[in-house]
């Protein structure tokens, strides 16, 4: 009964995470979503509110993401939790931070820039959707149903071992060490027009996205594969594919 409960509480930690990443398109982009990151907004809004009120949000989903994803965490976490179900509690904690931000979020909607031509709109349209694009398909380059938890819970279920991550080294990842951060960075900055609150919102997350790979992520992939990722990055940019890295 007990790994028919985990499994049951997997799947639907996947789906909820599932809609909240579809949700997520439809956020930044402005698309079929009741409320998006430029939703009208009222005419008598603070804008420090405004600020402040969408940096805690940013924040919260910031330091739930990197916190749990700590190797030392993940052990402690787990001293509590059956370890098939800790990627799984990550994941659907991970998408009530951006439920939580979707609900919450205060548009800020002067207009840092309007493109007017068609070329170039539809060239930032096509760049939105091949960021998505690059996201989901280099989670499955790497391995979907474990990155989110549901391979643990089956695992668990049928009384097998957990698998552990395994280092590849496919596709995207010849070019670039972290295609998936890569996507999310042009998803949010390909835009005709971009506001204030999505300028915000860009900044902040790319920020996030290059400090907590380079002094976070990169530290913990070293621990893990050792000599293989040493040499990886040796061969590989971090995430702007420029060509053989120096570091």
């Amino acid at each position: 009964m007990k790994k028919l409960l985990i499994l049951i509480f997997g799947i639907c930690s996947y789906f909820i995470f599932l809609i909240t990443f579809l949700y997520a398109i439809g956020f930044v982009g402005n698309i079929y979503v009741s409320k998006s990151i430029d939703s009208i907004d009222s005419a008598d809004i603070n804008i420090s509110t405004a600020i402040i009120t969408n940096l805690v949000l940013l924040s919260i989903f910031a330091l739930q993401h990197s916190i749990m994803a700590r190797p030392k965490f993940k052990v402690w976490w787990t001293k509590i939790f059956n370890p098939a179900v800790e990627r799984s509690i990550y994941v659907l904690l991970s998408s009530a931070a951006l439920i939580l931000m979707y609900w919450q979020w205060i548009p800020m909607n002067g207009t840092v820039w309007s493109l007017q031509n068609n070329a170039a709109i539809f060239i930032l349209n096509a760049l939105f959707w091949a960021g998505w694009g690059i996201v989901l398909i280099s989670t499955f380059l790497i391995n979907h149903f474990h990155l989110f938890g549901l391979l643990q819970v089956f695992e668990n279920f049928k009384s097998q071992s957990l698998s552990d991550p395994e280092f590849k080294e496919n596709l995207f990842y010849k070019i670039v060490r972290h295609p998936i951060m890569l996507g999310f960075i042009i998803a949010f900055w390909a835009t005709p027009v971009m506001t204030q609150g999505h300028l915000l919102f860009a900044v902040v997350t790319t920020i996030y996205i290059l400090v907590a790979v380079k002094y976070l992520e990169e530290r913990d992939l070293l621990k893990i594969h050792g000599d293989v990722y040493e040499s990886y990055k040796r061969r590989t940019s971090m995430i702007i594919p420029l060509g053989r890295s120096k570091k």
